[in-house]
């Protein structure tokens, strides 16, 4: 706000010589605004914090090395489908014998978490009661020292499966993040993401067409 300043000019006879009236401007209403703008931007700038996930990737084979042969009984594929399905098979599908049947699931808290719940129940036991343990004062470790066990039990772990997660055709960008927290909460210790081969494509096809 502007303010002028009016000087009274003295009384008496003679000619009044022109006064100059000094202007004053209140910057308080400025403060008060800048205060505003600077916890706005303080605010919206820690809301909206990028969101990222770790993901573990393994470490590529060297030259001439042989990868690990993957044990049919402990591979669990799971094949996300379009409208948030969830398909899963155990083992491998050899088009040369019976093909396995696909059981349908979804993302629920008794489709596909059950599932990965009850085939990791060993691994998945142990590090809850570790996590208890400590918030219940049972076991004072630090916490880097929490992180360092829990990946001792999955680098130990020789009967949880190992989850092959594949895509079909109009699968979103969300339910991939999904699979992924699910494989987070369940405490996987091995899974990957895989091309779905042509005969698990027609798997999904014969399944859609049975339903």
């Amino acid at each position: 706000m502007a303010e002028i300043v009016q000087e009274e000019g003295h009384k008496g006879k003679g000619k009044r010589k022109a006064k100059k009236h000094g202007t004053h401007i209140d910057m308080t209403p400025m403060v008060d605004l800048a205060c505003l703008l600077l916890t706005f931007f303080m605010l919206t700038t820690a809301f909206n914090k990028p969101k990222v996930m770790e993901i573990i990737l393994p470490e590529k084979p060297k030259e001439n090395e042989k990868p690990p042969e993957l044990d049919k009984d402990r591979a669990l594929n799971v094949i996300l489908v379009e409208n948030d399905k969830v398909l899963w098979y155990v083992g491998l599908a050899d088009p040369n014998k019976t093909l396995p049947v696909l059981a349908e699931t979804d993302f629920s808290k008794d489709g596909i978490r059950k599932v990965l719940l009850q085939r990791n129940k060993e691994l998945f036991t142990r590090v809850g009661n570790m996590k208890r343990d400590v918030m219940e004062g049972k076991l004072k470790i630090p916490r880097d020292s929490i992180d360092g066990r829990i990946k001792r039990f999955y680098k130990e772990d020789k009967s949880g499966p190992i989850v092959l997660i594949k895509a079909g055709d109009g699968v979103k960008y969300r339910n991939i993040v999904d699979i992924m927290d699910e494989m987070a909460i369940t405490n996987i210790a091995r899974y990957t993401l895989v091309d779905i081969n042509p005969v698990e494509k027609t798997m999904v096809q014969n399944h859609k067409k049975s339903n």
